[in-house]
């Protein structure tokens, strides 16, 4: 039974995927993109940057414009996230975490989110780690409207305008590689980041 629901989902994912590579040739590619970037952020399982990709690659002089689109609407979409979590947790937030199989990675989080909150909603902008879930866990214990928008725009747009400048300058073979090591990569740099961010705290004060 288990194997067949995994399927299952599975199978709707990449329906989804499908459907969103589809808006690419539309004439709407770019208010698609905003509509996925939006709903990514808290409650839609596909991430922006595939679109983000195939509209680069489609409209490479166009990679300004598209990243400018994605991280508007994903930081938009977070704020939709955050609200999620501090008025309508029971009702949107819990599901959504629920089907995503995070619920014992969000009682975690909910314990160490009032000191490091900004840090870990920075790092799920910018790496692979559901940014969905940050959103709504920092509704949820009510961290500070401005440090949380602070981090979402920061790293959002770190991560789409890389992706997109990327793509620009090195087309094709840069998609190759993205799909390749993308998330590797951000997560080694975010390493860095965090490793750099406590240099500064704890050995340089």
């Amino acid at each position: 039974m288990s194997n067949d629901w995994e399927y299952r989902l599975f199978q709707l994912i990449r329906r989804l995927y499908d459907w969103v590579l589809s808006w690419a040739d539309s004439k709407y590619g770019g208010l698609a993109l905003f509509v996925l970037a939006f709903a990514e952020s808290s409650i839609f399982p596909i991430p922006p940057d595939v679109l983000l990709i195939a509209l680069c690659l489609g409209a490479r002089t166009k990679w300004f414009k598209y990243a400018a689109i994605c991280s508007v609407g994903s930081v938009l979409g977070g704020m939709a996230g955050y609200a999620i979590g501090m008025f309508a947790l029971d009702t949107w937030g819990t599901p959504i975490i629920e089907f995503y199989g995070k619920v014992d990675k969000y009682e975690e989080l909910q314990a160490v989110f009032d000191e490091h909150g900004f840090f870990y909603v920075f790092l799920a902008g910018f790496t692979p780690i559901p940014y969905k879930i940050m959103t709504i866990t920092a509704g949820a214990v009510k961290l500070g409207f401005g440090p949380f928008v602070g981090a979402s725009v920061v790293s959002r747009s770190a991560r789409f305008f890389l992706v997109a400048a990327l793509l620009y300058k090195f087309g094709t073979p840069m998609k190759t590689f993205i799909d390749k090591w993308f998330n590797l990569l951000t997560i080694v740099f975010s390493v860095m980041l965090v490793g750099g961010f406590f240099l500064i705290k704890h050995v340089l004060h």
